[in-house]
C-alpha cells in the first residue's frame, strides 16, 4: 500500500488546481477527505441489496463471495485511482486523468455523461429516496400527495422534499468547502456508528456472536437462469454501485491540503472502512434471518426486516432514521464533490463558461454547483432517473476501465510523476481491469438491455463535442 500513496518528487504545475490559478482554496486535511469518501459510498444500497443478490446466487454463501469480490475490485480501483491522484492532483480528477491520458473527446464523454445522467441522476435517486424514508415517519409525505405549484403544474410531496433537500444542500455548499465538508464530517461519523450498530445488534442478537461460515453454503438452492459464472458477474453490479463513487475524492484534490498524499490515503482508507461494514453487515445479515427471508424481503428492505427480527415492530421507524441520516450525508458529499468537475470542464473550455467561475468571498465554483442542484431536481420530476442510472451501469464501469488503463500511458509519458516500472505497481490495475472486463463481458453478453442503451447516451457526448467545439471556434472568429 506505500507504493499507492508514495509522495511523488517532482511535479507539474497543475492546469486549474491550485489556488493561485483557480481561485479554490486548499483547506481539507486528510480526515475530511477520508469522510468524504466513506460518506458518498453509503447511502441505502446496503441496506437493500442484498435481498437481489441473494435471489440471483441462490445460495448464502455466493452471497458473501459476491460482496467479497465487489470489495476486492472497488478496493483495486481505489489503489489504482490513488496513485493518479497522487502524480495529478488537480481539480476534476478523474476527468483530468481522462484528458490527459485520451485527449478531450473521452474526457468530454465523461463529463457530459456525469452532469446529465451519472452525478445528477444518482443525486436525483438518492434525494428521492431520502424523502420516501422521511415519509415512514411523516406519511403526509407521500406520492400520493400532490402539491399544486403554479396553476397546471403540480408535484408530489416526495418530489417536493427532494428539491428541496437537493437546493438547500446545493445553497448551503455554496459558503465554503470547509462548511460543506464540516457538515459531511458530521454525517458521516453518524452514520459510521450506525451501520456499526446495526452490525452489532445483528452479531448479538442470536447469542452465537460472530456467525459460523460453516452454515454458508455455496451450492445454489434452486437452479440458476444462466452459468453460474455468469450470474455471479451480474449479481455484483448491485453491490459495485452500493460502494460506488470512492472516486468524488478525487474531483475536489484541488482543494486538499497536501493533495498528493491525502487524496490518495483518504482514498484507501475510506473505501476500506466502507467494504469491512458492507461484508460485516451482510455477515449480520446471515445471522439474524433465514437465508429465503433475505432473498424475499418486503421491498427488499433486507436491514428492516433484520431489525424487525432483533426488536419487533419498531424496525421500520429505526432503519428510516438511519437511512435518512446516511442519505443526506451522501447527498451532500456528492453535491460538494460533482461540481468540481464542470468547473474543470468549463476552465478547458469544454462546458458553460459561467461554470468555471468562483465566488470572491467564499472560494467556490457555485455556478457549477447551481446547475448541478437545477439538473438534479429536473430528474427528481421526470421519474425517470432510476432507469437512467441502470443504463450506465455498463458504461460507468467503463470509464473506471478506460481511466485505468490510461495509467500505462500515462506513465510512458510522465515517468517521473507515475512510476509504474515494478511489477509490484502494475499487478492492482492489470487485476481490476481483469476482474471488471469479466464483468462488463457479461453484461454485454446476457444484460443487453442495460448495455446497449447505456452505450447510446454516453456515445451522444461524441457529437455534441464537434457541435461544442465548432460552436467555440465560431465564437471566438467573432470576438478575433
Amino acid at each position: 500500500m506505500s507504493t499507492t500513496i508514495e509522495t511523488i518528487p517532482q511535479m507539474t504545475v497543475p492546469e486549474h488546481g491550485t489556488p493561485e490559478n483557480s481561485g479554490l482554496k486548499r483547506e481539507l486535511g486528510l480526515f475530511s477527505a477520508t469522510m468524504l469518501v466513506a460518506g458518498v459510498m453509503i447511502g441505502s444500497g446496503i441496506f437493500i441489496v442484498s435481498a437481489d443478490v441473494a435471489r440471483q446466487v441462490a445460495s448464502p454463501g455466493l452471497l458473501m463471495l459476491v460482496w467479497l469480490f465487489t470489495a476486492v475490485v472497488t478496493l483495486f480501483g481505489a489503489m489504482s485511482y490513488a496513485r493518479l491522484a497522487t502524480a495529478f492532483p488537480e481539480v476534476g480528477g478523474q476527468y483530468v486523468f481522462l484528458k490527459k491520458a485520451w485527449g478531450e473527446i473521452p474526457a468530454f464523454m465523461y463529463g457530459w455523461a456525469l452532469f446529465f445522467v451519472i452525478q445528477t441522476g444518482t443525486l436525483a435517486a438518492v434525494a428521492v429516496a431520502f424523502a420516501k424514508f422521511l415519509g415512514v415517519l411523516f406519511p403526509a409525505i407521500s406520492s400520493q400527495a400532490v402539491l399544486q405549484i403554479i396553476p397546471g403544474f403540480s408535484i408530489t410531496a416526495i418530489q417536493g422534499v427532494a428539491i428541496a433537500v437537493l437546493m438547500a444542500l446545493t445553497a448551503y455548499n455554496c459558503f465554503g468547502i470547509k462548511e460543506g465538508a464540516l457538515l459531511q464530517n458530521v454525517f458521516t461519523v453518524l452514520k459510521v456508528l450506525a451501520v456499526a450498530g446495526l452490525i452489532g445488534a445483528g452479531f448479538l442478537a442470536s447469542g452465537q456472536g460472530l456467525p459460523n461460515p460453516s452454515q454458508w453454503s455455496l451450492i445454489p438452492q434452486e437452479t440458476l437462469p444462466l452459468p453460474l459464472l455468469a450470474v455471479f458477474a451480474i449479481a455484483t453490479v448491485g453491490p459495485l454501485f452500493s460502494a460506488d463513487a470512492w472516486n468524488n475524492v478525487t474531483f475536489i484534490s484541488g482543494e486538499v491540503k497536501n493533495p498528493q498524499v491525502n487524496v490518495a490515503k483518504a482514498m484507501v482508507y475510506g473505501t476500506a472502512l466502507v467494504l469491512t461494514l458492507y461484508l460485516l453487515v451482510n455477515m449480520a445479515y446471515l445471522n439474524v434471518l433465514p437465508f429465503d427471508l433475505i432473498q424475499h424481503a418486503p421491498e427488499d428492505r433486507v436491514a428492516t426486516a433484520a431489525i424487525n427480527h432483533i426488536w419487533g415492530g419498531a424496525g421500520a421507524g429505526i432503519m428510516a432514521a438511519i437511512i435518512l441520516v446516511s442519505t443526506f450525508g451522501c447527498l451532500n458529499g456528492l453535491t460538494l464533490a460533482g461540481a468540481r468537475v464542470f468547473y474543470a470542464m468549463a476552465k478547458d473550455k469544454l462546458f458553460f463558461a459561467p461554470f468555471g467561475k468562483v465566488h470572491p468571498r467564499f472560494h467556490t465554483p457555485t455556478v457549477s454547483l447551481v446547475g448541478q442542484g437545477i439538473c438534479a431536481s429536473v430528474l427528481t420530476l421526470t421519474g425517470s432517473y432510476g432507469q437512467l442510472l441502470d443504463y450506465t451501469i455498463f458504461t460507468t464501469l467503463l470509464f473506471y476501465l478506460i481511466t485505468i488503463s490510461g495509467m500505462f500511458r500515462l506513465a510512458k509519458r510522465h515517468p517521473e510523476q507515475l512510476r509504474m516500472a515494478s511489477w509490484q505497481a502494475r499487478v492492482i490495475p492489470v487485476t481490476y481491469l481483469i476482474l471488471v472486463s469479466y464483468i462488463c463481458i457479461n453484461l454485454f453478453l446476457y444484460k443487453p438491455g442495460y448495455t446497449l442503451p447505456g452505450l447510446g447516451i454516453v456515445s451522444l457526448g461524441i457529437p455534441i463535442y464537434f457541435i461544442w467545439k465548432a460552436a467555440h471556434k465560431r465564437r471566438a472568429a467573432n470576438q478575433a
